[in-house]
């Protein structure tokens, strides 16, 4: 049974617009497919207690979208062996141990005995969180991001948290926050950015990141913020034992005192729920106070607003910092700036001897350009750095597997080709595909005559390679405007 109790001052929590509401078309409410990891999925039975998990978690959502002021006294009983059991199979089998050492196939071979146990600790709190193992990688400006890789047991339980609370908080999450959402992905909010250009009057973009999100959030607003909806004190234990539960980085551990793991399963939702409190809220309610039309854009901390004029783009500018700070957070400097942008940002700037001036969103930059009619089209084309960066590291890997069988190099240039193409092959990106192609086929062949001081390797061969192993070098995605149609249902008011 499920128990929720009412709350005299509840948080404004605008609901989502309706297809006819007059919203922005950069944040119409987007139709939920069938997702991998998607709680409002229930007509394929992905686990033994699918059935059963499926009916709990669409209850809460019923109950979360009917009324906004609830919140929710009993949780953590729907986090079952069945819940437990899916969320395990959705995690990736190959993926690294924490502090503990457990991988996947050593815990499956007694999986059933496992879950149960496991079930029972979370149960009467005898569940203890581990701290994260600190692992690095190397982020496209040359600096490090540093991940926190947790247990196999915190991934599970963190992940069947995250289905609950899911089945909450995509209730209130609004139409313009897109990233590590079920059912939307980075195209998903290129589309919206793009078609909010072309169909509102934008002249000004402020393109807006904070600094360090995941290590700045403040853990008492983040459990104020949970406890708007969530009034199940064993559930925000739960997470208050992960926020907790330190880093352990070359033998020392760490207290975390602020932020949450990057790389921890919960962290993308708790992310999310920082800043729909923080930002979105606020922006959604800030937008009708300005003098002309806004289009707002938020994956993760990578925040897009638009404006058609100036005057509000700089008052936006000078009040979004004092927002972020009275949580704890701060803009940073070095990526957050007011540009002009739009469909008559180029011709302007000209006519004043300037450059047109180009954004970053999402692995693209956005420029400004017409179409062969002298139309307005924004052209997206791969960040230059994102694109070499991963040329250097195809060319290393090819270095170092050159004695390998052709077969194993021409799976391994598959893959690298095919990622890259279902991510950065958009219409007007053609240069930078072709560019990639080229240069992942001159590495290859380099490599393959540096097998022997004998070879006969030319270009000639390699194209049968080419035709055997590489897909072929095309646009794989649609017109923004296209996509976006499809997806809202024909629900967009600028249609």
């Amino acid at each position: 049974m499920m128990n929720v109790q009412g709350k005299s001052d509840p948080p404004i929590v605008p609901t989502k617009p309706p297809n006819k509401a007059a919203a922005a078309a950069a944040e119409v409410v987007e139709g939920r497919g069938g997702a991998k990891g998607n709680a409002a999925r229930g007509s394929t039975r992905q686990t033994q207690g699918w059935e059963s998990v499926s009916p709990a978690l669409g209850r809460i959502r019923d109950a979360a979208r009917r009324d906004k002021s609830i919140r929710f006294t009993a949780l953590l009983h729907h986090v079952t062996v069945d819940l437990l059991r899916f969320s395990a199979f959705q995690l990736k089998k190959r993926a690294a141990a924490g502090i503990d050492g457990v991988k996947w196939d050593a815990y499956e071979a007694n999986l059933e005995d496992n879950l149960r146990d496991l079930c029972e600790r979370v149960h009467r709190g005898a569940y203890r969180a581990k701290p994260s193992q600190r692992r690095y990688i190397p982020k496209p400006d040359g600096r490090q991001r540093p991940l926190g890789i947790a247990t196999l047991e915190d991934k599970i339980v963190q992940r069947a948290v995250g289905e609950v609370l899911n089945a909450i908080y995509e209730t209130d999450f609004l139409g313009f926050s897109y990233g590590f959402r079920p059912g939307r992905s980075q195209h998903d909010a290129l589309d919206a950015l793009a078609v909010g250009i072309y169909r509102r009057r934008v002249n000004w973009i402020v393109d807006a990141d904070v600094r360090s999100f995941f290590d700045s959030m403040d853990h008492g607003w983040l459990m104020r913020f949970l406890e708007h909806r969530i009034a199940d004190r064993r559930l925000l234990r739960l997470i208050g034992k992960w926020l907790k539960a330190g880093v352990l980085e070359n033998g020392r551990l760490l207290s975390t005192e602020r932020g949450t793991p990057q790389g921890a399963v919960i962290s993308p939702l708790l992310a999310n729920i920082y800043l729909h409190y923080v930002y979105d809220l606020w922006v959604h309610q800030w937008r009708r106070r300005a003098d002309g039309e806004v289009i707002v854009v938020r994956y993760a901390d990578d925040m897009i607003v638009g404006f058609q004029f100036e005057r509000d783009a700089r008052r936006f500018l000078a009040e979004l910092p004092q927002r972020l700070e009275r949580f704890g957070l701060e803009l940073n400097p070095e990526k957050t700036r007011l540009i002009e942008f739009g469909r008559y940002a180029e011709q302007n700037r000209r006519a004043r001897g300037l450059r047109p001036e180009t954004f970053r969103f999402l692995g693209f930059t956005h420029i400004c350009g017409k179409t062969r009619t002298g139309r307005f089209l924004i052209r997206r084309h791969t960040i230059r750095e994102r694109l070499s960066g991963k040329l250097r590291e195809v060319k290393d890997r090819l270095r170092r597997m050159r004695h390998l069988p052709i077969a194993e190099q021409g799976a391994y240039v598959r893959r690298v080709v095919n990622g890259f193409l279902n991510y950065y092959a958009v219409p007007t990106n053609s240069r930078a595909i072709n560019s990639f192609y080229r240069h992942v086929g001159w590495y290859w062949l380099r490599a393959l005559r540096r097998r022997s001081q004998n070879t006969r390797q030319t270009w000639h061969r390699m194209k049968r390679l080419f035709d055997l192993w590489l897909p072929p070098a095309r646009i794989r995605h649609p017109l923004p405007d296209w996509r976006f149609d499809v997806k809202t249902r024909g629900g967009s008011p600028v249609r």
